[in-house]
């Protein structure tokens, strides 16, 4: 089974659930910006969670379905189209062989995942099919797809079945704009203006942000003896503030290593959110506490687990 790339969009990859453990060979876990979709959109279609799927960024693409399949999109509304019918969002649909799924723009969040019965079939790297931009690793052929790829489907029988997401479990995993972020390594540095104004206020993320980090823009919020330190251990969801006094966050192809100190670090259960963030989107900044980070990772993944989290 075989997938063709007719558009390939404005920067769409083949991603799973990253590949955890190298940072200190200096390889970050990379993967789906948006975890919670891409498992959502996984179990639609009755894969395993870490199944590879197509990520896609703020426009999608057209593809070509060689034979039949079953498919879902989760993650942010793109418009998709199936032969000139509209797709739902969250639910299982059955493709045609010779059908074609077109993606526009994006109409809600930054990124849409595609996922078909049987997972993106790719060779693995550091025991991930994810695509590491910045390194060129990974994915199909270590880079973003382009017109006339022709992407494999791992072996599985097209079965049909008709899923969906229960709407009230769906309403509690959706992003949010209010991410709570624990204390970071180097919070002490801050002077309390810094950290009124970093939680106090709103920040923007700026275009020239990526899967690496996000760049913001507000109030500055300067560490107290400059942004420089020495280098070391940078985790996903770092908050980093250079000298200019404007956060930069690190994300799923962060950098392992850094000189900047860290204000704060976005807890796990809102990692998802960050990955809905487009540019010149608004975000704030909730202090919460390790036991409250903890509890709140742990609810989110026993809804996950849930039976009835997926309906039919």
């Amino acid at each position: 089974m075989s997938i063709q790339v007719l558009v390939p969009g404005m920067l769409t990859t083949v991603q799973d659930l990253g590949r955890e453990g190298f940072g200190p060979m200096g390889v970050s876990a990379s993967g789906a910006a948006d975890a919670i979709a891409l498992r959502i959109g996984n179990k639609l279609v009755g894969n395993p969670d870490a199944a590879a799927g197509l990520e896609m960024t703020l426009l999608g693409g057209s593809f070509l379905f060689m034979e039949a399949a079953v498919v879902a999109l989760a993650g942010s509304e793109f418009g998709a189209m199936l032969e000139g019918v509209p797709v739902p969002q969250w639910r299982s649909v059955a493709v045609r062989a010779g059908e074609t799924l077109r993606l526009g723009p994006t109409q809600s969040g930054a990124r849409c995942y595609l996922c078909v019965r049987g997972g993106i079939a790719v060779a693995l790297f550091m025991e991930s099919a994810s695509t590491h931009l910045m390194s060129g690793l990974g994915g199909f052929e270590g880079r973003s797809l382009r017109k006339g790829d022709v992407l494999a489907i791992g072996e599985a029988e097209p079965l049909f079945r008709k899923r969906t997401i229960a709407e009230g479990g769906l309403r509690r995993l959706l992003p949010r704009r209010v991410l709570g972020v624990t204390a970071g390594l180097q919070s002490d540095r801050f002077p309390e203006s810094s950290r009124e104004s970093f939680f106090g206020g709103a920040y923007r993320v700026r275009e020239d942000s990526n899967r690496m980090g996000l760049r913001l823009e507000g109030a500055a919020a300067p560490a107290s003896a400059g942004g420089e330190m020495i280098t070391e251990g940078i985790s996903l969801g770092a908050v980093q503030v250079p000298e200019s006094g404007q956060p930069i966050l690190s994300f799923v192809e962060q950098q392992t290593t850094g000189g900047y100190p860290v204000i704060a670090n976005v807890i796990s259960a809102d990692f998802s959110s960050v990955g809905q963030l487009r540019p010149r989107d608004e975000v704030r900044f909730q202090l919460v506490g390790l036991e409250e980070a903890r509890q709140r990772v742990l609810e989110q993944e026993a809804l996950l687990a849930s039976e009835g989290l997926i309906l039919g």
